[in-house]
């Protein structure tokens, strides 16, 4: 699909592209969402350049996503898609700056592009171009990557109070909830490395912005713009590592606390057999019925083994109670 961007006064219009041979002139931002060969044919000869493959933009290679061909800077980023799902994902994204005309290509949505496209729809400077929406686009995309790790952090935050400050019977025989805290705590570590990988991504294509703002001239406002930028990624990178860490804490912790509980139940076993041996013992005594056994014929010994049995039972369980293994 194909979307194509005009200045109209003091916001960017959506224009219909149904004929690809006549694309405006006009157009300072070309999304490309899935685009078709017939689309990728048609923006190359608007704006000359050569629009990368699916496979070329999954390409890990530095020169791969950071590079100039024939005057046209381009530069992929990795960005977050469903977020809010159980299953987050990251799709490359392309985004291609030629004669002060942006052209993005992707195969998913990221919100960011839709918060844009909304903001600048509504109002857009007088002088909007490319790099400006590229700048907007970047931003957005930073913002998008903070709301998500403030998400993922208060996430952590109550798990980590379900586990360290739960009372009383709340601290034992719930493998339900364990087994929930674990996925929960598994799901929110694949969050954040996806947000991290995603910002490693945004701050290699912000610095490589910066470098080629020296060779376009970009205003002083736009430049310190970049420096906010990069200064946003680096401490959103360092939170992200800082929130990696304590995900590692909370699941080592929670292990513990499993681990804990096994060893409760195995301990509870193993109390029961100690206490439960001597009436064993005394049972299979008294369970011979030999002639010559004297308790025979006694004519309470029966009652009296039951209470003999008893006693072994209660005596090891107070001891342990004593000496607090219990």
């Amino acid at each position: 699909m194909l979307t194509i961007f005009v200045p109209t006064g003091s916001a960017l219009k959506k224009v219909d592209c149904g004929d690809l041979r006549s694309l405006p002139e006009s157009a300072v931002w070309i999304d490309m969402f899935n685009p078709t060969p017939e689309e990728d044919r048609a923006v190359e000869g608007l704006v000359r350049i050569a629009v990368p493959t699916r496979e070329e933009m999954q390409e890990i290679e530095i020169s791969s996503r950071l590079y100039v061909e024939n005057g046209a800077r381009y530069m992929t980023a990795i960005l977050m898609c469903g977020s809010e799902t159980d299953a987050p994902r990251t799709t490359p994204v392309t985004f291609i700056m030629s004669d002060r005309r942006l052209v993005t290509v992707r195969y998913d949505s990221p919100r960011p592009f839709v918060a844009v496209e909304h903001k600048l729809a509504r109002t857009a400077p007088p002088d909007v171009n490319g790099e400006a929406v590229v700048l907007e686009l970047l931003e957005a995309v930073i913002d998008r990557c903070a709301d998500i790790l403030e998400r993922a952090g208060a996430d952590v935050d109550a798990v980590s109070r379900e586990i360290f400050e739960q009372e009383g019977s709340a601290r034992t025989g719930h493998a339900k909830r364990y087994s929930d805290i674990l996925i929960t705590i598994g799901r929110k570590g694949d969050l954040t490395s996806k947000v991290r990988e995603s910002l490693v991504s945004i701050g290699r294509v912000v610095t490589f912005v910066v470098a080629e703002a020296d060779n376009v001239k970009w205003s002083k406002e736009r430049r310190a713009q970049l420096k906010t930028m990069q200064r946003d990624v680096a401490s959103l990178s360092d939170h992200a590592s800082y929130l990696s860490n304590k995900i590692t804490f909370v699941l080592d912790a929670m292990l513990g606390v499993v681990n804990l509980e096994q060893n409760n139940i195995i301990k509870l076993f193993s109390v029961m057999a100690v206490v439960l041996m001597p009436p064993t013992l005394i049972a299979s005594i008294y369970g011979m019925n030999f002639r010559a056994m004297p308790e025979l014929d006694w004519p309470h010994g029966y009652p009296l083994a039951l209470i003999a049995m008893l006693c072994a039972a209660i005596g090891p369980y107070m001891f342990f109670k004593w000496k607090k293994w219990l």
